[in-house]
């Protein structure tokens, strides 16, 4: 893994990370918005101790575990990474709520034009703020954006103690089982 001065993340700040997209995905998993080691790198969750990649493997979604460089990979399964807000920030706390609720706004056009079946959105806090739904809970959701059915998923960073590696990996598949029908 490549090491970044403090100087060198914060820099980082102004980079767009891109999104790993194709039309008609079985799965758009979309982040909360870039870190700082994901701005760094141009790849989805690249911080050490991030959950992402492992779990994604051991739910079943990808048959190794993938490194944040090979991200592209994912469209070989018919998956795909965005974010609800696209500016890099060393903590999703520093986000507004009218950034929150933008990004919901273009996630939504996203969806529309790609037409993934599922939208998974990585944090449910995330989820809730883009989509104004302060009730929505972990697991499939109710509402669609168009044909695209939507799923809150918890969030992978090493700072959700809530959730283990396993417990997360048992919901991802949850997803996965509901997106191969």
């Amino acid at each position: 893994m490549t090491r970044f001065t403090p100087a060198e993340l914060e820099a980082a700040r102004d980079r767009l990370v891109p999104d790993v997209i194709a039309d008609g995905l079985r799965v758009l998993f979309c982040g909360i918005n870039p870190g700082l080691m994901s701005a760094a790198t141009g790849h989805h969750f690249a911080r050490p101790g991030n959950r992402f990649w492992p779990v994604l493997h051991l739910s079943g979604f990808t048959p190794r575990l993938l490194k944040p460089s090979e991200q592209n990979e994912l469209l070989n399964h018919c998956l795909g990474i965005t974010n609800v807000v696209q500016r890099a920030s060393a903590r999703a706390d520093e986000l507004t709520a009218e950034e929150y609720v933008e990004g919901g706004r273009l996630l939504t056009a996203k969806v529309l034009q790609r037409r993934p079946r599922w939208l998974a959105v990585v944090g449910v806090t995330a989820y809730r703020a883009a989509f104004t739904d302060p009730k929505a809970r972990i697991g499939p959701q109710e509402r669609t954006i168009g044909d695209t059915r939507l799923w809150a998923l918890p969030n992978p960073s090493g700072l959700n103690a809530h959730w283990t590696t396993a417990t997360m990996a048992e919901e991802f598949g949850r997803l996965r089982e509901a997106a191969q029908h």
